[in-house]
């Protein structure tokens, strides 16, 4: 009886170890807002690399019909006409300087991006964190587009300076201007080509964040690995 007694003790002394082993693992799973804020900068960070280094590269837009740029859609009217007066290698080649000059700013934006991430307070981090797929991202858009767009403007403008664009838009606007009974155009090329690039990198971006959400090794240091790690065990 006694060895019955003793065993059944022992057996609920181990379980109760095993119970507060689990409590005690599951509290150092939980991240402070501090390591939530760090692993999400981490994968913002990872993302705006991996999504500059792929939209920067030779034919990145131009050759991908998801993101190419092509004229704004006021100014497709100027296409055709100029297309159909005998002007179609000329259209095309400022719709690929289009693409260009996207290829070229977003490389030349690298260091803005990144500082940005890096500088960023997530007083949100936890629900962030715990949102779900995209709610890094989102929350990027929102407190940092219009800032971005400001900086970005600049670089978009100095790629499409190098590239041509704006000496060949010019042209163009100027030909068809002079047809008669035309409604006289003069589209924003550099907000436009600003607007796409943007949209295209964030997209990438959150590409990024959902590798990151779905699959462990896609991440990359210890307070991401932390932070969603956590974040799994918050998946409903």
């Amino acid at each position: 009886m006694k060895r019955l007694f003793y065993a059944t003790i022992f057996t609920l002394l181990i379980s109760s170890c095993d119970v507060l082993s689990t409590v005690a693992t599951d509290l150092l799973t939980i991240p402070t807002t501090e390591e939530a804020a760090g692993g999400l900068k981490d994968a913002l960070s990872q993302g705006f690399t991996n999504g500059v280094s792929a939209l920067s590269t030779k034919g990145a837009f131009g050759n991908n019909p998801a993101i190419k740029i092509l004229l704004p859609a006021d100014a497709q009217k100027i296409a055709d006409r100029l297309t159909a007066m005998g002007m179609g290698d000329q259209v095309n080649s400022v719709i690929s300087k289009l693409n260009e000059g996207a290829e070229n700013a977003v490389a030349t934006a690298k260091p803005v991006f990144l500082n940005s991430v890096k500088n960023m307070s997530f007083k949100d981090a936890m629900g962030i964190l715990t949102g779900g797929k995209g709610s890094a991202t989102n929350y990027l858009k929102q407190t940092t587009t219009t800032e971005l767009t400001t900086l970005f403007r600049p670089q978009i403008q100095a790629s499409l300076d190098q590239v041509g664009v704006t000496k060949n838009w010019g042209d163009l606007v100027n030909i068809y201007n002079k047809i008669p009974l035309v409604t006289k155009l003069n589209p924003d090329l550099n907000g436009f080509v600003t607007e796409k690039a943007l949209a295209a990198l964030f997209t990438k971006v959150e590409a990024e964040e959902n590798l990151i959400r779905d699959n462990p090794a896609q991440r990359a240091t210890a307070l991401m690995k932390k932070a969603f790690a956590y974040a799994d065990t918050q998946k409903k």
